[in-house]
């Protein structure tokens, strides 16, 4: 899939990601507050880009990739449809409030849509006010809390 997309944003492509973009895609994470080697991400990659239920994103201009999106489709017990989560939404620095992040939910949104996913969902932290208020422009409303817990690994 490769998409011009019709925001501000001049010369702005999105396509799926390869594996071959883990380079930037690691430095987008970083950026995000997740320092990544490059290896680490094509370790990360590999797997999911096999996998059907994920999708990755990545913005182009000029020929160098300028944001990132992951998302993730999922069954529950909550719901009898399908569910899709974005899972990771970065743009570079220097492109942000340029439209890019629209660009890149509004593919996410569109391949969900044609996956018949209707009910999404995304999490981020209480300390990226920015972003909080960036998702309610596009009609995400907050419900609810994540809580987190990191357990002692049962073996190296």
């Amino acid at each position: 899939m490769s998409r011009a997309t019709n925001s501000a944003v001049v010369d702005l492509t999105i396509r799926l990601a390869e594996l071959s973009d883990a380079q930037a895609i690691a430095s987008l994470m970083g950026e995000l507050g997740y320092p990544t080697r490059a290896a680490e991400m094509q370790m990360r990659l590999e797997p999911i880009l096999q996998d059907s239920r994920y999708r990755t994103f990545v913005a182009v201009r000029g020929g160098k990739i300028c944001g990132m999106i992951g998302t993730f489709c999922y069954h529950s017990y909550e719901h009898n449809n399908v569910g899709g989560r974005i899972l990771a939404l970065v743009v570079t620095e220097k492109m942000r409030g340029e439209g890019v992040g629209r660009a890149l939910i509004s593919a996410a949104e569109n391949d969900f849509s044609d996956r018949n996913i209707t009910r999404l969902a995304v999490n981020t932290r209480f300390t990226r006010e920015e972003a909080h208020k960036f998702y309610e422009s596009l009609g995400y409303t907050r419900n609810g809390f994540r809580f987190v817990k990191t357990l002692s690994a049962v073996a190296d």
